[in-house]
């Protein structure tokens, strides 16, 4: 018999969670407590003095980049998100390409081969894209489930230093009262938890936030994501201006609708259909007359997660078409 000295017995219970007996699906990951972290793990591993990275990008990617103090160069991207022009990554530089709403897979082999190995890839919008061997890769659970914070780091480059732990249970207040109370009512604990990242050191993943990765149904979640999103798919794809090519295996973040419909995100915020807007802070990086810009405006990012099924979608149509 093992004898567990140091587990507590009995007392009272804590959050109730299904027990997945898979477990994680990154079980060999570093875990950390956000994306910007692992960023930052990386830029300070592999000791890089210089990275380019895309305009269409939030501006929490340059959070790390500034606090280390590392220079760093804008690059534009194309209708299909591919890189333009010719970039010539240095020994000590490195390039980050994004992984756009889990669309991108077969061109993230593509890239990886000619800057590799000084290549990061952001998995942020692509939690189920798997890293390709050797390519220093990170991805973030909160946009894919119902966690506060936590983010897995694929990388041969390790820190040598002990991280401190963080801890969830200030930021889960909007994911308890969402279900309790409303959306609406909780938006403003979900803006606090989303800014108390900001400025964060890097810290391993809370137990709390382990805990609940490690009781998800991760084939359960892809089957869902996938099947709304062909649901879409089926009756958007001919309106879509964005046109994608997703290869197999991938598992999409959201659907992604590029319409110049003057008014189409606030039609559907006003029937509480709430889409995300990616990224406000783009004009301002890459001018108000780029592509990136436009797409920061008119992609409307519309949801397909595991909490929806067709009904959801058709709701969703029915008020675009």
């Amino acid at each position: 018999m093992i004898m567990r000295r140091n587990k507590s017995i009995g007392g009272f219970f804590s959050l109730e969670l299904p027990r997945n007996t898979k477990g994680e699906l990154y079980s060999s990951a570093i875990r950390l407590n956000s994306g910007r972290s692992c960023l930052e793990y990386i830029l300070m591993a592999r000791r890089y003095q210089k990275i380019y990275i895309p305009y269409y990008t939030c501006d929490a990617v340059l959070e790390p980049i500034r606090k280390l103090n590392i220079d760093y160069c804008f690059y534009h991207i194309d209708p299909d998100f591919h890189i333009i022009g010719d970039i010539h990554v240095r020994k000590q530089e490195a390039l980050l390409y994004i992984n756009y709403f889990g669309l991108m897979d077969e061109y993230v082999s593509e890239v990886t081969g000619k800057f590799a190995p000084n290549i990061i890839i952001d998995n942020t919008q692509s939690f189920f894209s798997r890293p390709n061997k050797g390519v220093d890769t990170f991805n973030t659970c909160r946009k894919f489930f119902g966690v506060a914070d936590g983010a897995y780091l694929f990388t041969d480059s390790a820190l040598n230093e002990t991280l401190p732990r963080d801890h969830s249970t200030g930021r889960m207040a909007a994911l308890l009262d969402r279900i309790d109370k409303s959306p609406e009512e909780a938006f403003s604990e979900f803006h606090s938890a989303e800014q108390s990242l900001s400025g964060s050191e890097i810290k391993q993943m809370s137990k709390l936030t382990r805990a609940i990765m490690s009781s998800i149904d991760y084939k359960e979640v892809a089957t869902r994501r996938l099947h709304n999103f062909q649901v879409l798919a089926r009756a958007l794809d001919d309106s879509n201006e964005l046109h994608y090519n997703p290869g197999p295996g991938a598992v999409p973040m959201v659907y992604p609708y590029l319409c110049h419909r003057q008014g189409l995100r606030q039609h559907l915020i006003d029937r509480r259909i709430y889409v995300a807007k990616y990224w406000p802070n783009v004009a301002d990086f890459a001018g108000t007359d780029s592509l990136e810009a436009d797409m920061a405006e008119h992609l409307t990012a519309l949801p397909i997660d595991q909490r929806y099924d067709e009904g959801d979608m058709n709701r969703i149509i029915n008020n675009i078409i």
